[in-house]
């Protein structure tokens, strides 16, 4: 039977998760209800942000056809209704001898001011959970000129900046700049994909807000760039087809095959020495996690600086540490070599997993491994339709959907992350009060 660690103080075990995106939030959410309420366990959550909102809706918020206010979860409230503890800061280095974390002064992004000094956390059991970020490769000109769509802060950047667009030249006299109204989204995966479709809904409703001088069709150009011979690599073939074919028949400017070696104020370079002009560029393109993890007192990384787990999710130098979301590299077991792909599903999966484990490591009882299971993946292309495909044990094979359907089972992702935070009964209520707010509110944001 394994050894349980026990807190130094001889008080409830200690539970430390760093990262509250969807994997870290709903496990602590979870583990604050099972341990956190009876005193078994204290559970403790650190994050950067004062509120939680869910990654695979960023696009919305960049093309403002969503309100962050309606859909945002406030840590602090999520924290005491649920018996665990939120404390702010950005985890900066890891004592693994002392069973430490250390935690960055936190300063308010708007005031800049101080609010807490730098503090360190004692833990029994450590996860780590901070997701990742995109990965730009290098390429010149992207901290610079592109925008990224890592944090609401930066989707509702975007917003802005596309508003202001088309209001800039709504009101100018001299004709249009080849640049203006075009955005180019380089990266053609999930996201890019996803805010390309819901833009060319956004653009023609702001238009439709009274700036009768732009003329929707002739002056706004949306281009998707991608490097690889296709977009949507994740999907099979005829999905990435009918998703490229929706987009053409949008106007979407698609280029595959298309590598960015630069971004500049005017646009973007193309390795082939073609320059794409546009005045609002996204990356959109690669992920990796965050860097300061390859320095965590000897953990154990990859090239993206994942950290290395076993099927237990324990870190491979240290069973005290834990990691889950994108920010892991974990074994997909049945699947030789494979490690599990950074999605959505695969950290709300892994979150519910260690609840139960965590049980056990507090009962003194082995661990289970942990077992990938792929229902495949689904795009939404905003009010058009859904893209996707079905697998394993959800259909018993490989099932192609498209349309009413796909967008239920989409729609469905982010149901389980809602009732895996809130309960069934609070996230029909939620869901029902959203639905008439959208019937008295504009489409699209207009701020």
């Amino acid at each position: 039977m394994a050894s349980t660690p026990s807190s130094s103080a001889g008080g409830p075990h200690r539970i430390v998760i760093v990262g509250g995106g969807a994997g870290g939030l709903e496990l602590a959410t979870q583990l604050g209800r099972k341990l956190g309420r009876r005193g078994q366990a204290q559970v403790t959550l650190i994050e950067k942000a004062r509120t939680h909102f869910w990654k695979p809706h960023l696009h919305e918020i960049a093309a403002g056809t969503v309100d962050i206010n309606a859909h945002a979860v406030d840590y602090l409230a999520q924290s005491h209704w649920n018996c665990f503890r939120y404390r702010v800061g950005e985890m900066t280095g890891l004592d693994r001898a002392r069973r430490e974390v250390h935690v960055a002064p936190y300063v308010d992004p708007e005031e800049g001011e101080q609010v807490t000094g730098a503090r360190v956390f004692g833990y029994d059991t450590l996860v780590i959970a901070v997701g990742s970020l995109n990965n730009d490769f290098g390429t010149p000109g992207v901290q610079e000129h592109a925008l990224l769509l890592e944090t609401p802060a930066q989707a509702e950047r975007f917003h802005r900046r596309l508003v202001n667009a088309c209001v800039r030249a709504h009101a100018q006299g001299a004709p249009l700049r080849p640049q203006q109204l075009q955005v180019a989204i380089i990266g053609a995966g999930a996201t890019g994909v996803e805010l390309a479709a819901e833009l060319h809904h956004t653009t023609r409703t702001l238009v439709s807000y009274g700036l009768d001088r732009i003329d929707a069709e002739r002056d706004i150009r949306i281009n998707l760039i991608e490097a690889g011979p296709r977009i949507l690599a994740a999907l099979p073939q005829r999905m990435s087809a009918s998703a490229q074919s929706l987009l053409e028949k949008l106007k979407v400017r698609v280029r595959t095959n298309a590598r960015v070696t630069a971004v500049t104020a005017e646009g973007v370079q193309l390795a082939g020495g073609e320059a794409i002009p546009a005045e609002l560029v996204v990356w959109a393109a690669g992920v990796k996690a965050p860097e300061f993890l390859s320095h965590l007192d000897g953990l154990e990384t990859n090239r993206i600086h994942q950290l290395l787990v076993g099927p237990t999710l324990q870190t491979s130098r240290d069973e005290n540490v834990f990691a889950i979301g994108d920010c892991a590299s974990a074994p997909w077991l049945g699947h030789e070599g494979a490690t599990v792909p950074p999605r959505a599903q695969a950290a709300h999966q892994q979150a519910s997993h260690l609840v139960k484990q965590m049980q056990r490591r507090l009962r003194g009882q082995p661990l289970q491994p942990w077992r990938y299971r792929d229902f495949g993946s689904l795009v939404s292309l905003g009010t058009y339709t859904t893209v996707g495909n079905l697998m394993g044990q959800l259909v018993g094979g490989n099932f192609w959907i498209e349309g009413l359907f796909a967008r239920w089972m989409y729609q469905s992702l982010y149901k389980m992350h809602e009732v895996a935070l809130h309960g069934w009964w609070k996230t029909v209520l939620g869901t029902a009060s959203r639905f008439i707010a959208r019937r008295t509110e504009p489409r699209v944001k207009l701020h």
